[in-house]
């Protein structure tokens, strides 16, 4: 199954995708969140919900907004390369603020001050089951709710020059996470992924969930060794090589436009304004 968000910011409503049709969620939850997926999401026929009407409407993000956003870093070899690091003997963590989610069409504001913001196309995880120091990879993705595409957007300056030795300064701005536009079950998808990107119609990145270093799996369970990954919460798995950082593009100015997308998860394009 597919799930949608449908309206304007902080009043979207749920939307059901099964069988070729879109149907609306609203008799049988409020919101796509944490209790939503804990309970396994909707169980029922999609034919006894009322269709719904999204024709013209804002896609919002897929899920409402987490209690955490997790972020692993450099977990595509080719992209530890291009940022002239080896790779990570273990997953490099870092925290991204919820308040950073947008939909897949909203405008990516440029924070004041920026002169290195930088694209990122990612899979994102959602959680759908408490996940408290697991026993194993294979036993995380019995954890996993759904997947999600993901703009990881970073300021490289506020990042690397600023951090003050973390990341998360250049991690969250507002609007640096631009989200969906569906959250896909499990069963609809079948690994590798391909992932890719573009700026203004040009190709910057394109690669393989093949590249990366720790596949979900791994990164559940070693997350829940250090804390506890809540229904509802999202995991951002890293980037491969094309961004900006590499040298080889230039960084966003206002006017552009990105636009990313992952088999099986849809497409964004979001517009590039001055904050």
């Amino acid at each position: 199954m597919r799930y949608l968000r449908v309206g304007a910011p902080g009043a979207e409503r749920p939307v059901l995708y099964a069988e070729g049709a879109l149907y609306d969620l609203s008799p049988v939850t409020a919101d796509i969140d944490g209790a939503f997926l804990a309970a396994g999401g909707y169980q029922g026929d999609p034919a006894a919900l009322p269709p719904a009407d999204v024709d013209g409407g804002r896609v919002g993000p897929p899920i409402t907004r987490p209690g955490v956003i997790l972020c692993v870093g450099q977990n595509y070899a080719a992209h530890a390369a291009e940022s002239g690091a080896a790779p990570p003997a273990e997953p490099i963590v870092f925290y991204k603020a919820p308040n950073t989610i947008v939909g897949p069409e909203d405008d990516i504001l440029l924070p004041r001050g920026s002169g290195r913001t930088d694209w990122e196309v990612e899979l994102g995880v959602v959680i759908g089951r408490t996940a408290r120091y697991l026993s194993s990879p294979a036993e995380a993705l019995d954890h996993v709710a759904g997947y999600v595409l993901v703009n990881d957007v970073s300021e490289r300056e506020f990042q690397l020059d600023r951090s003050g030795g973390q990341w998360s300064k250049g991690k969250s701005c507002e609007t640096f996470n631009p989200l969906g536009p569906w959250l896909v079950t499990p069963d609809e998808l079948t690994f590798p992924l391909r992932l890719r990107s573009w700026v203004n119609g040009e190709p910057r990145q394109d690669s393989s969930t093949a590249d990366m270093i720790f596949d979900v799996g791994f990164l559940i369970w070693h997350l829940s060794q250090f804390t506890v990954l809540e229904p509802g919460d999202l995991i951002n798995t890293g980037t491969p090589e094309g961004v900006a950082l590499s040298g080889r593009f230039p960084y966003l100015k206002p006017g552009d436009v990105v636009e990313m997308e992952i088999d099986g998860l849809g497409r964004q394009r979001s517009g590039v304004v001055k904050g």
